[in-house]
């Protein structure tokens, strides 16, 4: 849970560590990797410096650092900031040395990465690389050229080559992260100590903080709808199996996936690593290649899948999705049904939580009574400051235990419903209390002994690592011991 605070020089230097380690989240540009002898003498460090660059073809720009394995050259700074903005990030307050020593950080968590034999998947970071580059492209109006212009690449291999080595020591860092952290835990005792250190005018402000509850009423689909898309399905296997038709073909025209159908509806799954809804994993998982299912139905609709290759624990498959379509008539029939319900409430005749029991559609939130979780925090408390703006225009005007009006919603596949809310609690800003705030409270206190944690494992490791640092750079003060003094 985000804070207020005033003052608080405990929570403020959490918040900066935190920005060192976890929020400044940046691409970083590839760089040379070549293996430095850690027991060179420093006269030699020069020298070693000039090969490297030798091999690599030429000298493009100066060598700000050498961390471990890696190569932090005076462009890659410049590289980050073009990354962040790009991403949409204000770097007018993010000083080159912090940036800087951010770089850094990301290098020695690679290079201790490779130590510790973590392993990534190549085939994962390339998956990642094609989405990256979809969503970049969506940015230049689909223009190769202009992208490619932007990051100042020649061809696309060259592009595409970074980036791989880009997310694959991102990835090398993150897990170097999840590994120092992961078994971490705090115990009642420590959160009461880091509690009670804090000076009581020094103490966060927790900002107003609603519980929302909401039933919903989906159109129903008529079983004549289902059956219609059942068999269109049907009919377009038949077509590949009797006629060699192209299934990616018919993806193309006709599949209502908007994430798959421009390219066949292609996804790369791993049994390792569920991606896909339970269903379809399961009908995926259990073909062999070149079959195509019979159709099949999820919470998006109905599909059919074809498995194109396996590769162990991979599978390409490829997928055809049609979604039924509702009537007006059930349109009308699902609004008028929850005009009922909210009448209902409004009379005193049921409770909203015994009405979301009993008519709500929506089952993730109906044996809760439709109370809402907050997905950050995994309970029913929403910021009001930080709720969702879509949420928090349905809700703003509601006084405590009044139900809204019967509003309508509609996704981006254009699927409708309807809904009703009631905000069901209301905590105003309040200054922390133990008792009240535990949960908000234990969840800083275990950042800080993550933080804690993280700097002590750098210390030790920027010791026990070859790090050299070049040219104005090494005038930073940086909040590391980087330059070893």
């Amino acid at each position: 849970m985000l804070l207020k605070i005033n003052n608080l020089k405990y929570i403020n230097n959490l918040k900066q560590l935190s920005v060192l380690f976890i929020t400044l989240l940046i691409v970083n540009s590839a760089s040379a990797q070549e293996v430095i002898n850690e027991e060179v003498a420093v006269k030699q460090e020069s020298k070693k410096v000039d090969s490297i660059l030798t091999k690599n073809a030429k000298k493009v720009d100066g060598v700000a650092a050498v961390v471990g394995d890696y190569i932090i050259l005076d462009s890659d700074v410049d590289k980050a900031y073009l990354q962040l903005q790009a991403q949409n990030v204000n770097t007018s307050d993010i000083k080159p040395c912090e940036l800087f020593g951010k770089l850094l950080e990301d290098k020695l968590y690679a290079h201790q990465a490779i130590q510790d034999s973590i392993q990534v998947s190549d085939s994962e970071i390339r998956r990642n690389v094609d989405y990256q580059i979809e969503q970049f492209l969506e940015q230049t109006g689909g223009s190769m050229e202009k992208l490619l212009e932007f990051y100042k690449k020649d061809d696309e291999k060259a592009f595409r080559d970074e980036m791989f080595e880009i997310n694959k020591s991102n990835q090398l860092a993150a897990k170097m992260q999840a590994k120092i952290v992961d078994e971490i835990e705090i115990t009642p005792e420590e959160v009461r100590a880091f509690f009670e250190k804090i000076p009581k005018e020094e103490r966060p402000t927790f900002g107003t903080e609603l519980k929302v509850a909401q039933i919903v009423s989906v159109p129903k689909v008529s079983e004549e709808e289902k059956q219609r898309v059942v068999n269109r399905l049907k009919e377009f296997k038949a077509d590949i199996i009797e006629n060699g038709a192209s299934f990616r073909s018919k993806a193309v025209l006709y599949s209502e996936d908007p994430g798959s159908a421009s390219k066949g509806g292609k996804y790369t799954l791993n049994r390792k690593q569920p991606r896909m809804v339970k269903e379809f994993r399961q009908v995926a998982f259990s073909l062999q290649e070149g079959e195509i299912s019979e159709p099949f139905e999820t919470d998006f609709g109905y599909h059919i899948i074809q498995c194109e290759k396996i590769r162990g624990q991979e599978y390409d498959v490829a997928h055809i999705l049609l979604s039924p379509k509702v009537s007006t008539e059930a349109v009308k029939e699902a609004k008028e049904r929850l005009e009922k319900v909210r009448q209902r409430i409004v009379d005193g005749k049921i409770s909203f939580a015994d009405a979301a029991r009993e008519a709500s559609d929506e089952k993730e939130t109906r044996g809760d009574g439709g109370q809402l979780i907050n997905p950050t925090t995994q309970d029913y408390n929403f910021e009001l400051t930080r709720m969702e703006p879509e949420l928090y225009a349905q809700i703003q005007n509601l006084k405590d235990n009044e139900v809204s009006l019967v509003l309508k919603e509609e996704d981006r596949t254009g699927k409708v419903k309807f809904k009703i809310l009631m905000v069901t609690d209301r905590i105003n800003e309040h200054e922390a209390d133990y008792a009240r705030d535990y949960l908000k409270i234990k969840s800083l206190a275990l950042d800080e002994k993550k933080i804690k944690a993280i700097a002590k494992w750098q210390e030790e490791k920027i010791l026990d690592t070859y790090i050299k640092i070049s040219g104005e750079y090494r005038n930073c003060e940086f909040s590391s011991n980087w330059l070893k003094k």
